[in-house]
């Protein structure tokens, strides 16, 4: 294994069967287009939060100076339920405050009365994706244990992220070992809006943009330890996979996770949006029909 599979596999131990065989020489796609629009795409201007908001910024979860979050509040918050939200940037950029992360969610979910915190984690190449999804687990642990400082509700915290960040969610959630490893309890839900990857063996043994050699190298063990269709074995908390039908490799492979979900007797809903990847993220909150499908998944965990 080389030296970047074996820092990406440290404590996945036995959780891992990894199969022998050589993988496929994977063909690099040229920068640019997709790949672009996987990045993140363009900035939106920022639309203020509702009136009496409360934002608590760079709050550190960890020791590095990238693990930091950001706490929107409503007015006299109790008892709240709490979004997290996971910025994408194909592993390699993004920020939590950027507006289309935060703006339109903060504006539509505040006033329901929930708590939204946005989550920044160390990025290529600093962190690898698996030490990636560590951070959001720690992230996750540590605003389960000041919930209450908040005006929130520990026991009904949801996952969401988008891209890069929806990776991530679904890995935790497939794979909740991780989260447990950083003191995370359980959430009682995800939301991964237009992954960016689910089952990564497949990625990289086809035409793939670049971004994902750099995100996730060529060890074929490390394409496993960082696979959430591979890394599912029971069944978990109930998923949302939002998929853009104008991206080919969208819907097909969350079909497929949703698919592996159900029969291990879970749920997992996978609702196809005609929309770019970026309008996946920054128009969610607007008031639409998939904002209202987003809503009626939160509305089914009593929240």
């Amino acid at each position: 294994m080389t030296g970047m599979g074996k820092m990406l596999l440290a404590g996945a131990g036995a959780v891992l069967a990894v199969a022998g065989a050589v993988a496929m020489v994977p063909q690099r796609a040229p920068r640019g287009g997709g790949q672009a629009d996987l990045l993140g795409g363009g900035l939106m201007a920022h639309i203020p939060p509702p009136p009496g908001t409360a934002i608590d910024r760079d709050v550190a979860y960890g020791a590095d100076p990238a693990q930091k979050l950001d706490v929107y509040r409503p007015p006299h918050a109790s008892g709240a339920p709490i979004l997290i939200m996971v910025h994408g940037g194909g592993w390699s950029r993004g920020d939590k405050g950027n507006p289309g992360v935060v703006d339109n969610k903060v504006n539509h979910w505040l006033p329901k009365g929930f708590v939204l915190v946005s989550v920044d984690y160390r990025m290529i190449p600093q962190a690898n994706p698996l030490e990636q999804a560590n951070d959001v687990a720690k992230a996750l642990a540590f605003v389960q244990a000041h919930a209450k400082d908040w005006g929130g509700d520990a026991k009904r915290v949801v996952l969401m992220g988008h891209s890069a960040g929806a990776h991530l969610v679904a890995l935790l959630a497939a794979a909740p070992e991780i989260a447990t490893a950083q003191g995370a309890a359980p959430w009682i839900g995800t939301i991964a809006l237009d992954s960016a990857a689910y089952d990564v063996p497949n990625i990289m043994q086809r035409q793939h943009l670049s971004l994902y050699d750099d995100a996730f190298g060529s060890d074929p063990q490390v394409w496993r330890a960082t696979s959430p269709t591979l890394r599912l074995s029971a069944a978990p908390a109930p998923m949302l996979l939002v998929c853009s039908t104008r991206r080919a490799d969208s819907c097909p492979p969350a079909q497929d996770f949703a698919a592996k979900v159900q029969a291990l007797h879970g749920r997992a809903t996978v609702v196809p949006e005609d929309m770019t990847h970026a309008e996946i993220n920054r128009q969610l909150g607007v008031p639409s029909d998939y904002t209202a499908k987003v809503d009626a998944f939160l509305t089914s965990l009593d929240l």
